[in-house]
């Protein structure tokens, strides 16, 4: 569990100040939710770690070096697996390069990346039933460029190996688009 506590205290300070796409919400609650998946799931305290820090890099000042000296090669690793290389790219160069990624990448990098993609399903599936189709209007692409980028994603998470997390997202992401 210090991993764990660590975890929450390193990403809690990198995320201060941000917010969930254009709301009130604070952003750590996404990361926070994301290692909760993983830990219900069963996952081991390195994989829940990675899932509370997995957009460290990405989004805030931490480095690959950082994770790495913190919380060791491990866990640097899952998270910069789960990190979009160049954030300068256009939307779809940086999914299309995500889904390519994600076929062949260690399992623990695919699991990690599920539950982010499951949680970031749910809370959009939430805002769309309390504020209908204005939800789509946050994102950089909308609904239908969304559903090629999640149903892509499950393809690609799933390439190699099932595993359950992958299957409660095709269900939720089959919610989400009304294709039950």
């Amino acid at each position: 569990m210090d991993k764990i506590y660590k975890a929450l205290e390193i990403a809690a300070m990198a995320h201060e100040g941000q917010y969930r796409k254009n709301t009130k919400i604070p952003y750590i609650a996404h990361p926070v939710a994301v290692g909760m998946i993983l830990q219900k799931a069963g996952y081991s305290e390195e994989m829940v770690a990675a899932g509370i820090l997995h957009d460290t890099i990405e989004d805030t000042e931490l480095t690959i070096a950082d994770i790495e000296r913190e919380f060791g090669t491990e866990i640097a690793a899952i998270v910069a697996g789960c990190s979009e290389p160049d954030k300068s790219l256009f939307w779809e160069e940086r999914k299309e390069h995500t889904i390519e990624f994600l076929k062949t990448a260690p399992v623990e990098i695919r699991v990690v990346a599920c539950a982010d993609k499951l949680h970031n399903v749910k809370s959009i599936r939430t805002d769309e039933e309390q504020n209908g189709d204005t939800v789509w209007t946050r994102f950089r692409r909308g609904k239908v460029q969304q559903e090629w980028y999640y149903r892509n994603v499950i393809g690609s998470l799933g390439y190699a190996s099932k595993f359950p997390l992958l299957e409660e997202l095709e269900l939720e992401v089959n919610r989400l688009f009304q294709m039950n």
